[in-house]
């Protein structure tokens, strides 16, 4: 497949902003609309743009490692996040923890954005995961 020059300069410049904005969306996902999953697909759009204009290798060797490992790591965090309560506070499993000072830019942080952060590796991995095996086989 043929790309212009003009997409692979765009979606070179594209890549760092899009995953940029998919942070800021993440961060902001327990306060207003956002989080974990749909951060998780801003960032695969952006690698999948990536690998659209300057070909599949050029961004596997952006990610370093295959997208299949952040599953098992994004699943860990959000199980962690879940079991902390059970762990530290005998409360109830994914019981909310909120720490007492907020801290800049994030204000209160919880354990709800450990699980987002969570969800965010995961949808990451399968994404990238599912689009980077239709690739390679088409």
């Amino acid at each position: 497949m043929r790309t212009t020059i003009i997409l692979k300069t765009a979606s070179n410049y594209l890549l760092p902003v899009l995953l940029l904005f998919s942070i800021f969306i993440l961060l902001r996902g327990h306060y207003l609309p956002g989080g974990g999953f749909v951060g998780g697909l801003i960032a695969s759009i952006a690698f999948i743009l990536h690998s659209f204009a300057n070909g599949l290798k050029k961004t596997k060797d952006i990610l370093l490692m295959h997208p299949g490992f952040l599953i098992p790591f994004g699943l860990s965090i959000s199980f962690l996040s879940g079991l902390a309560p059970v762990a530290l506070f005998d409360l109830p499993f994914m019981t909310g923890l909120w720490s007492h000072d907020p801290v800049a830019i994030l204000g209160n942080i919880g354990s709800a954005l450990f699980f987002d952060i969570g969800v965010y590796f995961v949808v990451v991995g399968v994404t990238l995961t599912i689009i980077f095996t239709i690739s390679e086989s088409a």
